[in-house]
């Protein structure tokens, strides 16, 4: 089954910019355009007619909105969908049903990023498919600006498989480089073991072994899309921070957060979090096990 590119639009201009990023997206990767707009009846009489002349009203946005897009990318397959039902359930449901889905959001600059409504961070953490920020200020020209696809690196090969497949196969289609970075911290006494000793030993240290990690977690990308320029970037420092440090050349960054719920429900987690307040450019977020 071919998934589409999904832009979930609201008539903003933030999400006008995610809708034009998603129409590209869809262009270079050979796949269908769908936008999704949540709506819900009005009944009472300040909002004016029957559900079925709202729903024509909500409609007919829409498909205005869609119109600049259409004419740009005249070959474009696009469908629209006006679906009833609370914002965040329409688009994690959009979502499930994506090659990826792209959110707007507003932006004050390079020191605040990203300012996540509280739809958007619901539907972050709800989704199971990868859901990409964008804000109002973003352009074409500004994404060939960018030369690299960064995407944060943690743990064993397994943790960020998803979030790599994506940057990769993205970079694929846009002829990136994919900068790959793993950050890493001292770890406290007490955690030391002595298995681990042992590998630090045979590694030579902390960062010959971290950047080993970092090879190992790669080296399947590498064969699959051979192609695709690779820089590994290992550096001390907080996961976002080093992340945010590596991205002066990106027209994307990628990220991983869990996809279990926790007692307190789902959550985006803490580098995506920072990632997506102060990143410049559009950020992807990827669920993984």
């Amino acid at each position: 089954m071919t998934r589409p590119i999904t832009a979930g639009v609201d008539g903003t201009e933030e999400s006008l910019a995610a809708l034009d990023w998603a129409a590209r997206e869809a262009v270079r990767r050979g796949l269908p355009l769908r936008v999704v707009h949540a709506w819900r009846y009005e009944a009472h009489e300040a909002a004016g007619g029957d559900r079925e002349t709202q729903r024509g009203w909500v409609s007919g946005g829409v498909t205005e909105s869609v119109r600049t897009v259409t004419g740009r990318y005249p070959r474009l397959a696009v469908s629209v969908d006006v679906v009833e039902g609370g914002s965040v359930e329409v688009l994690a449901d959009a979502a499930a049903g994506a090659e990826l889905l792209a959110l707007g959001s507003r932006g004050h600059g390079r020191v605040v990023g990203f300012l996540l409504g509280s739809v958007g961070q619901q539907v972050l953490a709800e989704a199971v498919r990868p859901v990409v920020l964008v804000r109002a200020g973003d352009r074409p020209a500004a994404e060939a600006a960018g030369r690299e696809v960064v995407v944060g690196q943690q743990g064993g090969a397994e943790d960020s498989a998803a979030a790599l497949e994506f940057a990769f196969e993205t970079a694929a289609a846009r002829g990136a480089t994919v900068r790959v970075v793993r950050a890493w911290t001292l770890p406290p006494v007490f955690a030391y073991s002595p298995g681990s000793l042992k590998l630090l030993d045979e590694s030579g240290g902390m960062e010959p072994f971290e950047k080993k990690a970092l090879a190992e977690a790669v080296r399947p990308l590498r064969e699959r899309y051979p192609a695709v320029p690779v820089a590994e970037h290992v550096e001390m420092g907080s996961a976002g921070q080093v992340l945010l440090s590596a991205a002066g050349n990106a027209q994307l960054m990628v990220v991983g957060r869990r996809a279990h719920r926790t007692a307190v429900g789902a959550r985006i987690g803490s580098v995506a979090y920072g990632v997506l307040h102060h990143a410049d450019c559009p950020v992807a977020v990827v669920p993984h096990e």
